[in-house]
C-alpha cells in the first residue's frame, strides 16, 4: 500500500491540460484547508487587533522569501535545470549543490541579522500598534524566520520534482502546509497563545519540504552543502534572479506599505484586507497558480530548443483557459460575496460588521481576478524567454502605482464626503467602523489591473499573434459570466422567499441553487457561442489524466 502511494506521488505527468487539472485538483483541496484555517482564524479572533498581530507578524519573513527565496525559485532555476538536465545528472547534481550551499547561507545569516534588529524595524514599520502588541509582533515574528528558510529549501526540491514533472507530490506540498497551520491553531494556541499559532506555520513549512524529499532522493537529486562552491556559476544564476527578486520585491513592498497604513485604521483593518486577499486567493491558486506552474516547465524547454511556433500555442491555451475560468469566478465572487464570506467566515467572534467589510474588500479584489491569474503566465512566459528585465520595470510602475492609488484614496475617502457616501453605498457598508480599510483593497486592484494591462502589452508586442484568439475566449467569457450573473440575482431574490436567511443551512442553500441556476445559463450560452474551452475541457476529462501513461523525461513535451 505505502508503494503504490509514493509510486503515485512519483508519477510524471505530461500535457499542460493534465497536468493543470492535477495542480488545480491539489489546489482545490488545500485552498479548502486555507478556508478551513481561516474560518477557524475568524471564529476564534474575529476581524481584531489580536488577528492583526499575527497577519503582521508574516510580513518581515515574507519579505526575506520573496527576495532571497527568489534565488530558488522554480521561474528561476527549471531553465538551468532543463540545460543541466541535457549535459547528464551529475552536471544537474553540481549545479544545485552550489545553488543549495549559497542559498542556505544568505538566507541563516540575513535571517539572524533580522531576528536582532527585530526592535528597530517593527516600530518603523507598523506604527499603528502599541507597545504591548509590538512585543507580540517582535516574538512571533523571530518564530517565523525559520519559515523562509524551509520554504526556500522547498522551492529548490520543487524545481527538481517540476522539471521531471513530478507534478503529484509538488501539489501535495501546500495541503500539508497549510495542514500545520491548523494544528497551530487547534492544539498549540490553547497551550503556547499566539506563538502557538506561528509554531503551526514552522510545522506547516517543515512538512512543505519533507513531503518532497522522498521524489528527490529517488532522482538521485538531492542538493547538499558544499565546502568550495562555483561562484561563477552562482554569480550566472544570481544575476538572472536579481529582477525577478527586485520585481517581487517592489510588490511585497507595496503591499507592506498598505498593511502599514492599515496599521493606523480602526482595529481589524489588517485581518479584513487579509481575510478577503485569501478568499480572492482561492481562485487565483486553483487556476492562475495551476496553469502558470503547469506550463512553465514546458515553456521553458520549447523556447529554448528553439520552437517559437509551438510555445506560443502552449502559451496561448494557457491564457484561453485562465480568461476561461477566472473570469466566472470573479463575477461569482461579486454576486454572492455577502453569502460567501458570511458561510465561509461569519461564525463566533466574526460579527456582520466584519461580515459586510470583508465581502465588499473581496468584491473589490475580485474586479482584478483575471490580470492576477493571467500576470503570474505572463511572467513565467517572459522568463522563459529570457526576458527579465522589462517585468521588473513594469512592476515598478505598478508597484508605485498600487502606493500611489491607496494614498490618494484614502486621502480623497477621508475629505470628500459625497465620494465616501456613494461607495458606501455601492457596497452597502453605510457608517461602518473600519470602511476606510476598503480603499486599500481598490489601491491594490488598481494596481493590478495596470499591472495585467501592461504585462499584455509586453508580450502580445514579442508575440502578435498572441491576443487574437485569447480576445475570443474574454469575448466568450465575458458574454456567458454576465448573463450568469444576472440569473443568479434574480435566482436569489426567488429563493429568499424559500429559505431562511437566518441560519447557515438556508443561506448556504439559498446560495448553492442560486449558482447552480447561475452555471446552467453560463453552459448554456457557452455552448450557443461554441466555445472552444468548453470542448478541450470535456476532452482532458475524459482522458482520465491521473491514469496518463507516464513519459520518460527525454520525451518530447507537447
Amino acid at each position: 500500500m505505502v508503494n503504490k502511494i509514493f509510486s503515485f506521488l512519483h508519477k510524471e505527468i505530461r500535457g499542460l491540460h493534465q497536468a493543470a487539472f492535477l495542480l488545480a485538483t491539489f489546489s482545490l483541496l488545500s485552498q479548502i484547508l486555507a478556508l478551513v484555517r481561516d474560518k477557524l482564524l475568524a471564529y476564534t479572533f474575529g476581524a481584531s487587533a489580536t488577528l492583526d498581530v499575527y497577519y503582521a507578524s508574516f510580513r518581515i519573513p515574507d519579505f526575506l522569501f520573496v527576495t532571497v527565496g527568489s534565488l530558488v525559485s522554480i521561474s528561476v532555476l527549471i531553465p538551468f535545470i532543463v540545460d543541466a538536465n541535457d549535459e547528464g545528472k551529475g552536471s544537474t547534481k553540481k549545479f544545485l549543490d552550489n545553488v543549495f550551499t549559497f542559498f542556505l547561507l544568505l538566507i541563516c545569516a540575513l535571517s539572524a541579522i533580522v531576528f536582532f534588529l527585530m526592535p528597530y524595524m517593527i516600530p518603523k514599520l507598523f506604527p499603528g500598534f502599541t507597545d504591548g502588541s509590538r512585543e507580540t509582533i517582535i516574538t512571533t515574528t523571530r518564530i517565523l524566520l525559520l519559515s523562509p528558510i524551509l520554504l526556500g529549501v522547498s522551492n529548490l526540491l520543487g524545481s527538481i520534482t517540476q522539471s521531471h514533472n513530478r507534478f503529484f507530490v509538488y501539489a501535495t506540498a501546500p495541503l500539508l502546509y497549510n495542514f500545520g497551520i491548523i494544528i497551530g491553531i487547534l492544539f498549540f494556541f490553547p497551550i503556547f497563545g499566539i506563538s502557538g499559532l506561528v509554531y503551526g506555520v514552522v510545522l506547516g513549512a517543515l512538512l512543505h519540504v519533507l513531503i518532497q524529499v522522498p521524489s528527490v532522493l529517488k532522482l538521485g537529486l538531492m542538493p547538499r552543502i558544499i565546502w568550495k562552491p562555483d561562484f561563477s556559476l552562482i554569480r550566472k544564476v544570481t544575476l538572472l534572479s536579481f529582477p525577478r527578486t527586485i520585481t517581487l520585491s517592489i510588490s511585497h513592498i507595496s503591499v507592506f506599505f498598505l498593511l502599514s497604513l492599515a496599521s493606523l485604521m480602526a482595529a481589524g483593518s489588517i485581518s479584513i484586507f487579509n481575510l478577503a486577499f485569501n478568499l480572492q486567493s482561492v481562485p487565483l491558486s486553483i487556476i492562475g497558480v495551476s496553469y502558470s506552474l503547469a506550463a512553465f516547465p514546458a515553456l521553458a524547454k520549447l523556447y529554448s530548443s528553439g520552437e517559437r511556433d509551438t510555445f506560443l500555442s502552449h502559451f496561448t491555451a494557457s491564457a484561453r483557459h485562465i480568461v476561461f475560468w477566472s473570469i466566472p469566478c470573479a463575477v461569482l465572487f461579486v454576486v454572492l460575496r455577502a453569502h460567501l464570506v458570511r458561510i465561509i467566515l461569519g461564525a463566533g467572534n466574526f460579527d456582520w460588521t466584519d461580515t459586510r467589510l470583508t465581502a465588499a474588500a473581496l468584491a473589490i479584489f475580485s474586479f482584478s481576478l483575471v490580470f492576477q491569474c493571467l500576470v503570474l503566465l505572463f511572467v513565467r512566459g517572459l522568463y522563459a524567454t529570457g526576458a527579465t528585465g522589462k517585468p521588473f520595470y513594469i512592476n515598478i510602475v505598478s508597484g508605485g502605482a498600487t502606493v500611489l492609488f491607496s494614498y490618494l484614496l484614502v486621502h480623497i475617502f477621508q475629505t470628500i464626503p459625497t465620494f465616501r457616501f456613494f461607495f458606501e453605498a455601492l457596497f452597502k457598508v453605510p457608517d461602518s467602523p473600519g470602511v476606510t480599510v476598503l480603499m486599500l483593497a481598490l489601491g491594490f486592484t488598481l494596481g493590478s489591473l495596470l499591472d495585467g494591462v501592461l504585462m499584455w502589452a509586453l508580450f502580445a508586442r514579442k508575440f502578435p499573434e498572441f491576443s487574437r484568439p485569447v480576445f475570443r475566449s474574454l469575448f466568450d467569457s465575458i458574454s456567458s459570466s454576465v448573463i450568469m450573473g444576472f440569473v443568479i440575482f434574480l435566482a436569489l431574490r426567488v429563493f429568499e422567499k424559500i429559505f431562511s436567511l437566518d441560519h447557515f443551512w438556508g443561506l448556504f442553500s439559498q446560495a448553492t441553487l442560486s449558482a447552480l441556476c447561475g452555471l446552467c445559463a453560463w453552459f448554456l450560452i457557452l455552448k450557443l457561442l461554441d466555445n472552444k474551452e468548453i470542448d478541450e475541457i470535456w476532452n482532458t476529462l475524459h482522458q482520465k489524466f491521473w491514469k496518463v501513461k507516464a513519459v520518460s523525461p527525454d520525451s518530447q513535451v507537447v
